[in-house]
């Protein structure tokens, strides 16, 4: 790499490490804490990219985008952030950063994509769409796993493309939310947000008086999947049939259309009608590293409307990060929701989510036979494996994919051996078929929290 970066962070540490690699790959670096700094180096025309971290001692770094941009038209800035939501990487997107990257970041991935900037750097800056927009409210996608980044970069990349929008994914991992959160960001916040059902199409007069409530804003079928047929019907002929200015097309779904297609029971016109662009939103199971981070979201929710301060005790938090949760989010923010009314003191125990989980289904154990039980296993492997790469949009995932996906299989069946075991080291290791010093080395280098367990029944 040739030319000078601009980094600014208030860690220490990273500013280090970034200063290092920089340096080593043959880039001059200029590192600092203080947004002030990095404006004036801006203005006095230093740097060919900026790596800046959001929040900052002395300001905003999503919001001095706009000021960069207008200084050095063509600056690339990669922004890189802790706060893992999708309003962040929204707004990053339309302050027209060159690239968004959560914390923690792999650090081969922003050296590759650093490279790539600097070798760009002298192309002209996009057309601006105008600064970054507040968001309407308080949203709870929340997640710092490569698929729900993934997820948060391709809305961020179609909120205001002119294309129709089908989102997939269980009941209760936020569909109804990604569709308001495109709206809610794009240019046609301002318009109307109406979410529609099979009963709307309904009569004579249901797909104008639907067409006339949603004017130029956003319009949502809500479970497309249970449309009967007369109802799909009614809909191609309506989506045959739109206005000028149409309004923005999106469909949830939690039922699997391509089965519902194969059989017959979904018009294959109306599907390509639908699915101009498919966001598969992840269940709760297959990124279990954002369950801490949600259910902090979800107490300090709940303390900010006037309920007691609560926090979870280690042993409690990793039971609830061994639960299945087959109601996915919205499972989790009323189990959380319910812990902070029952609990008896500011930190929530194990027995007392025991007591709320232990009346809850949990999702069904996957038959397993003597005979294809690893094409079971490796069928679901596979399903996963595939909607984690359709979600990066036709782009390849960041490298390293082999150890990341490894560490997330491996974390989850010890911490579930574990569980199983009550915590026994040396039954979980021959459950595993391990031997006790690669389990014990495997829990340190995984980080697992090991505690006495009690089997959740």
């Amino acid at each position: 790499m040739d030319g000078t970066v601009l980094v600014a962070d208030d860690d220490r540490t990273i500013r280090t490490v970034l200063t290092q690699a920089l340096t080593r790959a043959g880039c001059r670096v200029h590192a600092t804490s203080s947004l002030t700094t990095l404006m004036r180096w801006v203005e006095e025309g230093k740097g060919d990219l900026v790596i800046s971290d959001v929040v900052m001692p002395d300001g905003n770094g999503l919001e001095a985008l706009p000021k960069i941009a207008n200084l050095r038209p063509g600056l690339p800035v990669i922004v890189i952030s802790a706060q893992n939501t999708i309003m962040t990487a929204v707004k990053a997107a339309e302050a027209d950063a060159y690239d968004y990257l959560p914390k923690p970041f792999d650090l081969p991935d922003l050296m590759k994509r650093a490279a790539r900037a600097l070798a760009r750097r002298n192309r002209a800056a996009p057309a601006r769409n105008g600064t970054p927009r507040e968001a309407t409210s308080d949203l709870p996608l929340v997640g710092r796993t490569p698929a729900m980044q993934a997820l948060y970069r391709l809305v961020a990349r179609v909120m205001n493309a002119d294309l129709a929008v089908l989102i997939v994914g269980e009941s209760g991992t936020g569909k109804s939310l990604i569709a308001r959160a495109i709206h809610d960001f794009s240019d046609r916040r301002s318009q109307p947000f109406v979410v529609a059902q099979a009963s709307d199409l309904a009569g004579a007069d249901g797909p104008a008086s639907l067409l006339l409530r949603v004017r130029g804003g956003s319009l949502v079928f809500d479970e497309v999947a249970d449309f009967d047929y007369e109802s799909q019907a009614r809909l191609v002929r309506m989506l045959d049939a739109l206005p000028d200015p149409a309004p923005r097309i999106m469909a949830t779904s939690q039922g699997d259309l391509a089965a519902a297609l194969d059989s017959g029971r979904f018009r294959r016109d109306l599907y390509y009608r639908l699915a101009g662009v498919t966001l598969a939103v992840p269940g709760l199971r297959e990124r279990v590293e954002d369950i801490p981070l949600l259910a902090d979201h979800f107490l300090s929710r709940a303390e900010a409307a006037g309920a007691p301060r609560r926090r979870l005790s280690p042993e409690a938090l990793a039971l609830v990060r061994a639960y299945s949760w087959p109601g996915n989010v919205r499972q989790l923010e009323n189990s959380v929701r319910r812990l902070v009314v029952t609990a008896a003191e500011e930190e929530i125990g194990r027995g007392e989510v025991e007591a709320v989980l232990g009346s809850q289904p949990a999702a069904e154990p996957m038959p397993l036979g003597a005979a294809g039980e690893g094409d079971r296993i490796s069928a679901s492997v596979a399903r996963h494996l595939r909607r984690y790469f359709d979600l990066h949009g036709g782009a390849l995932p960041a490298p390293g994919l082999y150890d990341r996906i490894l560490r997330e299989v491996e974390a989850p069946l010890i911490e579930i051996a574990l569980d199983a075991t009550a915590g026994n080291q040396a039954r979980c290791a021959d459950l595993l078929g391990i031997n006790r010093n690669t389990l014990r080395k495997k829990i340190t280098d995984l980080d697992i929290q090991v505690t006495r367990r009690r089997k959740l029944m």
